[in-house]
């Protein structure tokens, strides 16, 4: 078996791509994973924030989640409408585009790759977060752990929507039984203990306060918890990944995980009032995340501890498969329109958007190593895209029940107004509230890739002006081109080059560059020999053998030179320079030998010869059952 197909799996038929569509019970691990695993940090950023406050941010914690949970549900049911509006899917760019205009299409996809990106890191280093409050002794190693957890991810996104949807699924619903059954547990004896149980294990102390509650610290707060919503849009990106009915499929799979996710926002939210719970300083030593804390002050630091903080470990560095699942089909719509390169629409060997999720995964990486891995470094610039993009996409789908009418029209428009409104006002207190913190640079990279875009588009229609033409054919005034053919010497590569280059035409020059007199001398006695004679004999004119000397073993520039010369000595011809390829046949023959004839081939590209032709002639290694090569 070949190392691919082992690692990435054996190539899928285009018609094969009906059996890797999703139902509810995958779907919802491939594509809730981000929004469910977010209930893991959303409410920790929230904390975080109410530090300076000491115990008394405990008691804001309920009325934020409670806020964000309504705000939840509202977006949820305006994305409902949008499921069933656009079942092809593309989510907000494709709304945005169709009802708002190119450019707002294109700044909500902006807005979603950059949530996207941002979902894989912050997945990834709040998993490697809840593994190393769990073991300490791993905090050292953070930024690797979070590395190879990406790579990991990554290979499996590449076997296949399918694969990833079916390796997650068992993880995904082990935390969802796990954590829910220990927030039971916690509310059960919050009620019997009349709101206030006895920890198993006491939480670190709160320190004091340092600062008093106002309305800026609340709305930080407020704008670090609403990062609990990112994700909640995936559903509507990646309809067409659903099996038919596809439109029910995405919308009990949306409404399951919004139910889900609120049931868990809400639960910690008032078991941290109540045990007494806040949140230590990330990245600091004795950091605890808040989840670990509070499974700990339910149940101890036993058995159901490490498996519920284990599967909260999977599930979050896991929950990057919602970008890995989405952000390919994103750039796929957006390449087809012309403003990403045609790769990204691409399927590859899994009929995944390979290039895709190779562009995700390095970005996520960069984001990674730049922060260290940590995550509440990276929540600042997380909530502006998914806002951005929830704030376009429900003001896109007002303007498409304006125009498309019919009964339930005004009623689907006021949910999605109400939704545009309550994002849009959501957008612009994360942006006051954290710009100064980070949200400064997702106001630089959302531009940026607008620009990107538009740069994308400018070429590909510059291209196709350049190339596109009605003329028929010109046959007339045909000429056989002057062939130039670089050789090293005297070999099986050379006699099968030059076979095909007198079929090309009756001028045929070999150039070679030497560095040492004596290799020449035996080359130019033998050039009668095996060249100039049996050619004649054949009634051809012989190929013409060029010697230039080149002590400082420069090849290329005199190469280049004599192209150029041949272009100017037949002004009315093409020059077809013929490169004798010898091409491995092994994985070590790449290695073993170098690579001149691809290293020619790139300079003659780039070297503006426009009336110069590029001829490869391989000479595949073991053919003859000799490795006798011109390299």
């Amino acid at each position: 078996m070949k190392v691919a197909d082992w690692l990435l799996g054996k190539h899928l038929a285009t018609e094969e791509e009906e059996g890797q569509r999703v139902g509810l019970v995958a779907g919802i691990p491939m594509l809730g994973l981000d929004a469910l695993a977010s209930s893991a940090y959303g409410p920790e950023a929230a904390l975080t924030l109410l530090i300076p406050l000491g115990a008394a941010g405990l008691a804001y914690i309920g009325p934020i989640s409670a806020l964000i949970i309504a705000l939840l549900i509202v977006v949820a049911v305006s994305y409902r409408q949008t499921i069933a509006a656009y079942p092809s899917g593309g989510g907000s760019y494709t709304v945005a585009k169709e009802n708002l205009g190119t450019s707002l299409g294109l700044l909500a996809a902006a807005a979603l790759m950059l949530d996207y990106v941002l979902v894989v890191a912050v997945g990834i280093s709040a998993g490697i977060g809840a593994l190393v409050s769990a073991i300490p002794a791993l905090q050292p190693y953070t930024l690797p752990l979070c590395l190879a957890t990406l790579v990991l991810i990554t290979l499996i996104n590449l076997r296949g929507a399918r694969e990833s949807g079916l390796a997650f699924m068992v993880p995904t619903y082990f935390f969802l039984v796990s954590l829910l059954v220990v927030l039971t547990v916690g509310v059960v004896k919050a009620l019997i203990s009349g709101g206030r149980p006895t920890p198993w294990e006491a939480p670190p102390t709160i320190p004091l306060a340092v600062a008093a509650a106002g309305p800026w610290v609340l709305l930080k707060a407020f704008a670090s918890g609403c990062t609990a919503m990112t994700g909640v849009e995936a559903v509507s990106n990646g309809v067409a990944a659903f099996r038919q009915p596809t439109i029910r499929n995405a919308r009990r799979t949306l409404t399951a995980i919004v139910v889900l996710l609120a049931v868990l926002l809400a639960g910690i939210a008032y078991l941290c009032g109540a045990y007494g719970i806040a949140a230590t300083v990330p990245g600091e030593p004795g950091y605890q995340s808040v989840l670990s804390q509070l499974v700990a002050a339910i149940v101890g630091r036993g058995t159901i501890y490490y498996l519920t903080i284990g599967s909260t470990l999977a599930v979050l560095a896991l929950s990057a498969n919602t970008g890995f699942a989405d952000f390919p089909r994103l750039c796929r719509v957006v390449a087809q329109d012309g403003f990403l390169p045609n790769a990204f629409a691409h399927r590859g060997r899994r009929l995944v958007y390979s290039q895709g999720i190779v562009v995700l995964a390095v970005l996520s990486g960069l984001l990674l190593v730049v922060f260290g891995g940590i995550t509440d470094a990276l929540i600042p610039l997380f909530a502006v895209g998914a806002f951005l993009a929830f704030t376009l996409s429900q003001a896109g789908m007002v303007v498409h029940w304006r125009r498309v009418g019919g009964p339930g029209a005004n009623a689907a428009m006021a949910i999605n107004a109400a939704g545009a409104a309550c994002t849009g006002v959501t957008l612009a207190v994360v942006l006051v509230a954290k710009f100064a913190e980070g949200a400064w640079i997702t106001a630089i990279l959302v531009p940026g890739s607008l620009a990107l875009f538009l740069g994308v588009r400018r070429h590909y229609r510059a291209v196709f002006s350049e190339l596109t033409t009605d003329e028929p054919l010109d046959a007339t005034n045909l000429e056989r081109p002057v062939v130039l053919m670089p050789i090293r010497g005297w070999s099986r590569i050379t006699r099968k080059a030059l076979r095909v280059a007198l079929a090309v035409s009756p001028d045929v020059y070999a150039l070679h560059i030497a560095g040492e007199e004596q290799g020449v001398l035996e080359l130019e006695d033998s050039w009668e020999r095996r060249v100039r004679g049996p050619a004649q004999a054949a009634g051809l004119s012989a190929p013409r053998l060029i010697v230039i000397f080149s002590p400082y073993r420069r090849l290329y520039g005199p190469l280049i030179q004599v192209a150029r010369d041949l272009e100017r000595a037949h002004p009315t011809r093409e020059v077809a320079v013929l490169v004798p390829d010898m091409v491995g046949t092994r994985w070590y023959h790449y290695l073993l030998h170098n690579q001149t004839a691809a290293v020619i081939k790139a300079y003659l590209r780039f070297a503006g010869l426009r009336r110069v032709a590029i001829v490869s002639v391989p000479w595949y290694l073991g053919t003859s059952g000799v490795v006798d090569a011109d390299d």
